[in-house]
């Protein structure tokens, strides 16, 4: 009599990539990273080689990864980059060719998942890369006019036609063109921001662009190929420098250097009247982020747990609960991962 068996499917279930938000910190292990379910979930493992600094975070949708900027005491090549799924980090991709030329500050992927950007200090203060499912290719020429000083801040466009560079130096923000690399540099704007652009980001459509700036200031502008006359700044002044901007629709987030750290405005385009502060304020100003769905907007912080996150809906919502394992040390970066 035959005996009956059943073969069973050796195929492998990969868990789904579910939301996350990534932490950089300054000592071991750099990247953190958490599920996402309407509030901070299980910290998924460290990467198994380890990133040596890590700041500047930026996320690809388009091939899951994570890119990080690296610091002055980490050395060359100033960045690095992984995969990312929903079993966590993957393998730590290869070194591009050619290395930063100096300490990575902030970081960018393009949209469309081809391009990777980096601020840097050292000219030429701003670095481009081909990007893949493969990694790294090899670097995009240098735009014909460089910034004027060292790299703070970079953001691509959400449509991907352009590219925005925060500075040391007037005028303190240079935007160009983007297709298969950088364009011929779109006109200064005609009210240029007062300092240092440590922070830059674009609206959701792609139609209007900010800049926070080292001098008690945010500077904003209508964007269609170049800068428009810049608008008003809101009649409530967030306090201090300004260090961080952050669009979603309808809000206009900054973060600032005195309290309340976080000031939050309704855009229209413009800024309307600021929203009340948050119920439990962030203790230092630092890196913002909305998650994509504009539900959620998260800072860093510079006391434990060192990063804290907030339900949004046309103004603030509860603190969301700290995360169970907090990151060991004080943050840099903060990005969610688009989903």
């Amino acid at each position: 009599m035959p005996i009956l068996g059943i073969v069973a499917s050796s195929k492998l279930t990969v868990p789904a990539i579910g939301p996350a938000i990534f932490i950089s910190t300054s000592s071991s292990p750099f990247i953190n990273a958490y599920a996402w379910s309407s509030g901070f979930g299980s910290k998924y493992s460290n990467p198994a080689s380890l990133p040596s600094s890590a700041q500047g975070l930026s996320y690809d949708v388009v091939n899951n990864a994570i890119a990080m900027c690296g610091n002055s005491g980490a050395g060359s090549p100033y960045l690095s980059a992984y995969s990312f799924s929903g079993s966590g980090f993957g393998s730590k991709y290869a070194d591009p060719a050619t290395a930063l030329t100096g300490e990575g500050v902030k970081s960018s992927f393009r949209p469309a998942g081809d391009a990777v950007a980096f601020a840097h200090v050292t000219s030429p203060r701003i670095t481009a890369y081909p990007w893949s499912s493969s990694g790294f290719g090899t670097k995009y020429s240098n735009p014909g006019t460089l910034p004027t000083g060292n790299g703070y801040s970079v953001r691509f466009a959400p449509n991907g036609n352009d590219i925005v560079v925060g500075h040391v130096s007037s005028p303190h923000i240079s935007a160009y063109p983007w297709s298969s690399g950088f364009g011929t540099k779109y006109a200064n704007p005609a009210t240029l921001p007062g300092g240092n652009g440590y922070g830059v980001a674009f609206s959701v459509g792609s139609d209007q662009v900010g800049i926070a700036h080292g001098n008690n200031g945010t500077a904003t502008y209508p964007w269609s190929s170049g800068f428009g006359t810049k608008y008003a700044n809101p009649a409530s002044m967030p306090g201090g420098y300004n260090i961080g901007i952050e669009f979603t629709s309808g809000a206009v987030a900054i973060a600032h250097t005195s309290s309340p750290f976080l000031s939050v405005f309704p855009w229209s385009p413009g800024f309307g009247t600021k929203y009340a502060n948050p119920a439990t304020l962030p203790s230092s100003g630092g890196d913002i982020r909305f998650k994509p769905s504009g539900d959620v907007l998260a800072i860093i912080d510079n006391t434990s747990p060192y990063i804290k996150a907030y339900a949004w809906s046309g103004g603030f919502g509860s603190k969301y609960a700290d995360p169970a394992t907090a990151p060991s040390s004080s943050a840099n970066s903060v990005v969610f991962n688009n989903i």
